[in-house]
């Protein structure tokens, strides 16, 4: 369990990282309403692209565990 956590850990701080110089939050598909003050940001396409990668990584983990 705690070799999990430790990569875990390590995958999201990489990828902290890396969401620093690859502006992820600002695909086509993405929703951004402004109005006045206010700004409604829905991130569908990231979303989905999140999801596919993450779905990849923890078939390849499963399959070679």
């Amino acid at each position: 369990m705690a070799k999990l956590l430790m990569i875990v850990g390590a995958v999201l701080f990489i990828i902290g990282f890396l969401m620093q110089f690859i502006h992820i939050g600002k695909l086509p598909g993405d929703i951004v309403i402004k109005k006045g003050n206010a700004t409604f940001y829905f991130p569908i396409m990231t979303s989905i692209i999140l999801s596919i990668v993450l779905s990849l990584i923890f078939y390849f983990i499963g399959k070679f565990r």
